[in-house]
């Protein structure tokens, strides 16, 4: 202990994404770290989130390869999948990828601590019979699948039980209607199982662009996947070797499993908040102001505890600006406005900015360019699909407010379509941008026509 009193400049609890940023950065500016993580090192993201999902989401895409093929005069033969294979190597590399956190950590001089820490008081954190005391203690814990507490709920999956399943369900119910339920469907559709997905609203993806939304139902629809919205579980009852998903109406779905992808809620219970004073709101996030400090000055918190934007990306920038500013003289805050935003289904779709409906409600008065066509590839594979290209633009201004995308490479394309909004390009700006010919991604600067009416 040095003579102020602190074992360490910054004691982390949590070595997901923000965490392990956060804890890496402010060592290399010279801060005395230490990082304590009770699982895998790398959180949601490495272990049961984007990057497993997104392998999953490539195996699933063999399924349309091998169909469009023959269009192109290849043939396939007899197909298989072997789910255990695919989770087995899934395994492996999600294995490497913890290795290489803990290498990360090491070389820049990150403590590292296995074990659930807690906070004793604002500068204090216990890990087993441990204790540290720290001038600043960062709470980057991330979040949870949650379920609701309907009969039988026992039954049924989350995200964190998917990745390991030990056999690919014949039949499979998902539940809800955001990304994580619309990326599982079209994963387990690709992979060969039987999809529904229940949404209690009229229309999922909620506060996505309306024509995105729509256009993916229809894409959804016309892949297999049964889609049935205003529809909700009351209860899960176990049929022999079966469930039965009861619903609201009446009505039962016979299936092998029931996903639930009905939310995320902040894992910040049993964290010892109450005893250093740190304020959450009702929903269990850590309040936090522009520069990821609590209202107790020595506590910070990133990611999705605080519920702000809950993306790896975001969590990774909050975790660098906390370091910067508290270690680099260089107080730093994220802007959290202009994030795009993907979403793996299939067909895929990609956003930045705003979208028709918020533009409209923030007031701006628009011009809208979209266009709906049939992409190259699919004029040999017969496959029966649209990609769905739309800008928003404000009117007396010409800056383009939003781009979106529905569509195969939609996530890459959007990509640099953010940079362009972030630098303030105006729509005479994508029509001065000549496109690389053939490709989806030049619809965005040869779209010349408004939507009628806009």
């Amino acid at each position: 202990m040095t003579p102020d009193g602190f074992d360490l400049d910054l004691f982390t609890i949590g070595a997901g994404s923000g965490g392990v940023r956060a804890s890496r950065a402010a060592a290399m500016l010279g801060a005395r770290v230490a990082v304590a993580e009770e699982r895998e090192l790398g959180g949601t993201c490495v272990n049961v989130g984007c990057v497993p999902k997104k392998l999953l989401v490539y195996a699933s895409h063999y399924r349309d390869d091998f169909e469009d093929a023959a269009g192109f005069g290849w043939s396939v033969g007899a197909r298989h999948h072997d789910w255990p294979t695919l989770i087995e190597r899934k395994n492996r590399e999600i294995a490497r990828l913890n290795g290489v956190y803990a290498d990360l950590l090491d070389t820049a001089g990150v403590q590292r601590i296995d074990g659930r820490a807690r906070l004793v008081d604002a500068h204090t954190v216990a890990v087993g019979d441990r204790r540290f005391r720290a001038r600043h203690v960062l709470l980057a814990v991330g979040a949870h699948p949650v379920r609701p507490p309907i009969p039988g709920i026992e039954h049924a999956i989350t995200s964190d039980q998917a990745f390991f399943l030990e056999r690919l369900p014949e039949r499979i119910v998902l539940v809800g209607g955001g990304y994580i339920a619309v990326e599982f469907a079209s994963i387990f559709h690709g992979l060969g199982s039987h999809v529904t997905q229940l949404y209690r609203g009229p229309l999922f993806l909620r506060g996505f662009d309306d024509d995105l939304r729509s256009g993916l139902a229809h894409g959804m629809r016309r892949r297999g996947i049964e889609l049935r919205f205003s529809t909700d579980v009351a209860r899960i009852e176990r049929a022999h070797d079966a469930l039965r998903a009861v619903l609201r109406d009446g009505n039962a779905i016979e299936t092998d499993a029931v996903f639930y992808a009905t939310g995320r809620t902040p894992s910040t219970a049993d964290l010892g908040l109450e005893a250093a004073g740190v304020e959450r709101d009702a929903a269990g996030a850590i309040v936090v102001d522009a520069y990821s400090r609590t209202n107790v000055p020595s506590v910070h918190a990133v990611g999705d505890a605080t519920n702000r934007k809950n993306l790896t990306p975001v969590a990774i920038a909050e975790g660098q600006a906390l370091a910067d500013t508290l270690f680099g003289g260089r107080p730093t805050q994220v802007d959290h406005t202009g994030i795009p935003t993907a979403v793996f289904s299939q067909p895929a779709l990609g956003t930045v900015g705003l979208s028709e409906a918020a533009a409209r409600a923030a007031g701006h008065d628009l011009v809208v360019y979209r266009s709906g066509f049939r992409a190259l590839k699919h004029t040999l594979s017969g496959r029966d699909e649209q990609t769905l290209v739309k800008l928003v633009v404000d009117r007396p201004s010409e800056r383009v407010l939003g781009c979106h995308m529905l569509g195969p490479d939609a996530p890459e394309i959007l990509q640099g379509l953010a940079i362009a909004l972030r630098c303030g390009a105006k729509k005479t700006d994508f029509d001065a941008t000549i496109g690389i010919h053939p490709t989806a991604a030049e619809e965005f600067v040869t779209l010349r026509t408004p939507v009628a009416g806009s």
